[in-house]
C-alpha cells in the first residue's frame, strides 16, 4: 500500500492585490504542509503566476463556476480529491456556498463558512490588515502557534522565487550605465475611479521625476494605454508598458526598480512585493490599514486625490529614491 499523502487545498480567487498579500499565508502552508500535495482553487488570471509558484503542485482556474453544470463540476472534483484540509482564504459568499455544496461531509475546512470544522472566530478579524488575518487564521487551524497578529507584525509575502523566471542580463560592452528606473501605476479597476490619482499629475511627477535623472516605466492593463500616453505627452522618454507585462514581469520590475508610485490596485501591489520602495496613494475610497502593501512603503492620503499635491509626492519620492542627479 502507498503511503498516505496528505491532500490540501487552498482557495483564492481574486483580486490581484489580495491573492498577493495571500501569497504569505500560502508560503505558511506549504511550510507546515512540506510533503503534502497541494491544489490552488483559484481563476483563470492567476493560473500563470500561481504554476510557477513553488507553494502548488496543481492548479485549478475553475474556482468560480457559473452555470448548474459547472457548479456540480466544482463539487465533483472537490469531493474526489479527498482533500484533507481546505484553507478558504477567499472567506467570502462564494467560497461559503462551495463549502455548503460539500455537505453533508465537508473537508476539515478553515475559514468563516457557517459550519465549518476550523473556524476563525476572532470577532475583530474584519478590522485586521489581510496579512494579520490570515496569519490569526492559520492560527485558529493550528498551523501557526506564534503568528504575527499585532498591527503591522505580519511579514510582507515573498516573490525571490519569481526571480528565477527573469532572463539573464547581458551587460553591452562600452554601453553607458542605464538609468534608474520608477514604475508608474496610473490605472485600477474601471469601476473605481475615486481610486485613482488624475493622470495629468503623474504626467507632472513624470518630468520632475525625469528630471531628477529618472527614467519612467508605465505598467497596467491594455485599457490604461492612454493614461501611459498622456505621461509621454510630458515625458516623451516614458516608456509604455501597458498591457505587454504579465504578473511575473511586474514583480521582476519591482525588483530591479528605484521606486514604484501608484494608486491602490493590484500592480502596485505586485511591484511592492517584488522589492520596490513603494508610494502608495489612498483616497477615503479604501483603507491602507486593511489592505496596504507591506515592505519599503510610504503611505500617502486623500479624502480625494485630485487634492493630493504633486510636490507632496514628489517629496516623498526624494526620500525613498533619491536624485541621481543631485537636482533638488
Amino acid at each position: 500500500m502507498p503511503r498516505h499523502v496528505e491532500r490540501i487545498l487552498i482557495i483564492k480567487l481574486s483580486a490581484l492585490g489580495d491573492f498577493v498579500l495571500a501569497l504569505a499565508a500560502m508560503k505558511k502552508i506549504r511550510q507546515a504542509h512540506a510533503k503534502a500535495h497541494i491544489t490552488l482553487l483559484t481563476t483563470p488570471p492567476f493560473e500563470a503566476l500561481a504554476k510557477t509558484c513553488p507553494y502548488f503542485n496543481a492548479v485549478d482556474t475553475g474556482g468560480r463556476p457559473e452555470s448548474f453544470a459547472e457548479w456540480m463540476a466544482l463539487r465533483k472534483r472537490i469531493k474526489a480529491a479527498n482533500y484533507d484540509r481546505v484553507y478558504d482564504l477567499q472567506t467570502s459568499a462564494h467560497s461559503n456556498r462551495i463549502f455548503q455544496l460539500l455537505r453533508p461531509s465537508p473537508p476539515p475546512w478553515s475559514g468563516i463558512a457557517f459550519g465549518c470544522s476550523l473556524p476563525h472566530r476572532n470577532p475583530l478579524r474584519n478590522g485586521m490588515h489581510t496579512l494579520e488575518r490570515q496569519a490569526d487564521q492559520l492560527m485558529y487551524a493550528g498551523i501557526w502557534e506564534d503568528a504575527p497578529t499585532e498591527p503591522g507584525a505580519a511579514p510582507p509575502p515573498d516573490l525571490s522565487w519569481v526571480m528565477k523566471l527573469a532572463p539573464p542580463e547581458r551587460p553591452v560592452p562600452g554601453a553607458n550605465k542605464p538609468r534608474p528606473y520608477v514604475i508608474f501605476v496610473p490605472g485600477g479597476s474601471a469601476h473605481r475611479m475615486d481610486k485613482r490619482w488624475p493622470v495629468e499629475k503623474y504626467a507632472e511627477l513624470a518630468r520632475i521625476l525625469y528630471g531628477r535623472g529618472f527614467d519612467i516605466v508605465v505598467v497596467g492593463g491594455p485599457q490604461e494605454t492612454e493614461l501611459a500616453h498622456v505621461i509621454q505627452r510630458a515625458t516623451p522618454r516614458a516608456r509604455d508598458l501597458t498591457g505587454r507585462t504579465d504578473f511575473a514581469s511586474i514583480a521582476i520590475l519591482g525588483a530591479k526598480a528605484a521606486l514604484a508610485v501608484g494608486n491602490d490596485t493590484g500592480p502596485l501591489h505586485l511591484a511592492a512585493a517584488g522589492g520596490a520602495p513603494t508610494i502608495v496613494l489612498f483616497s477615503k475610497a479604501s483603507d491602507p490599514a486593511l489592505s496596504a502593501p507591506r515592505g519599503r512603503v510610504a503611505i500617502l492620503r486623500a479624502e480625494n486625490l485630485a487634492e493630493l499635491p504633486v510636490a507632496q509626492v514628489a517629496q516623498a519620492a526624494n526620500s525613498l529614491a533619491p536624485s541621481t542627479t543631485g537636482a533638488p
